[in-house]
């Protein structure tokens, strides 16, 4: 298969890349050449899927490290790892990691809860990007976020990864100031609901089955339409944009509300009293 873009002899860092959206980020930018790495945590992954995905796409193997985003330990490790397997420079990096507590009353709420939904979900973009300069001398050309519309718009029991991921915004604007002499790109991407596992483990099977009944195919975004939104963000077409935050959403955050919900009702109610042919 051949693409317009191509990124053969570059490096792709992708934190949390074994599965949705990070595995889906990594098939994008590998069918186009470039060499992914993809890390991962607590054995969430199936090796063999993954290689079978890349070989599939023709794309060049991925490589696939363990790491915890929180631990500077391990991150330093990861990045030692690739020096030794030759690599000088990593060229891409995405920061996709996000974990947190759901909270479900404010009885939940706790300091320790907060700083730990930061660690993972907002601050790696700050720490990776220090430690790739410190081991390799140089910083990567494109740093992009994976966000989320929750700092804008409720989501259940999502106050956590809300927070942290204005916290990842913030920094996407500041960092883009602090290293604006670099020659960096740095960008956040927001993405509204995306049918994966994650989606699932946040929200619950109940509202699963909910959408199921009301909502239509064509109001999930798929995780193919995120990757390839970061993939032109990175192919060096779109340069000057940078500290900015992007909504991958086909304009649905704009309609998704009471009125809509109650259309989208009505209809599954005609259809079910309507007489059957």
């Amino acid at each position: 298969m051949s693409h317009f873009l191509d990124f053969s002899g570059k490096t792709v860092l992708i934190t949390g890349g074994t599965r949705g959206i990070g595995l889906e980020t990594g098939l994008s930018f590998a069918k186009r050449g470039a060499l992914c790495v993809l890390t991962y945590s607590w054995g969430d992954h199936d090796e063999k899927s993954i290689y079978q995905a890349f070989e599939k796409e023709k794309a060049p193997k991925p490589i696939l490290l363990q790491a915890d985003v929180s631990n500077d330990v391990d991150t330093q490790n990861l990045l030692d790892a690739l020096k030794k397997q030759g690599i000088n420079q990593i060229d891409i990096f995405i920061s996709n990691v996000s974990a947190a507590q759901v909270v479900n009353s404010f009885e939940d709420y706790s300091l320790k809860g907060l700083k730990k939904s930061i660690s993972y979900s907002a601050f790696p973009m700050v720490a990776y990007t220090k430690k790739i300069h410190s081991t390799f001398g140089k910083y990567p050309k494109y740093i992009m976020g994976v966000s989320s519309t929750g700092p804008t718009n409720y989501s259940i029991g999502y106050d956590y990864v809300a927070a942290s991921k204005t916290v990842m915004e913030i920094f996407v604007k500041y960092l883009n100031y602090r290293l604006r002499q670099e020659g960096v790109c740095i960008n956040a991407v927001r993405s509204r609901a995306i049918k994966t596992q994650s989606l699932e483990n946040t929200f619950g099977k109940d509202l699963a089955e909910f959408t199921k009944k009301y909502v239509p195919d064509n109001y999930w975004i798929q995780p193919q339409e995120l990757s390839e939104a970061l993939v032109a963000l990175c192919s060096g077409y779109c340069d000057s944009i940078s500290g900015q935050i992007i909504t991958v959403d086909k304009g649905t955050t704009f309609f998704d509300n009471l009125m809509e919900i109650y259309t989208r009702a009505q209809k599954v109610n005609r259809a079910q009293t309507s007489p059957k042919a």
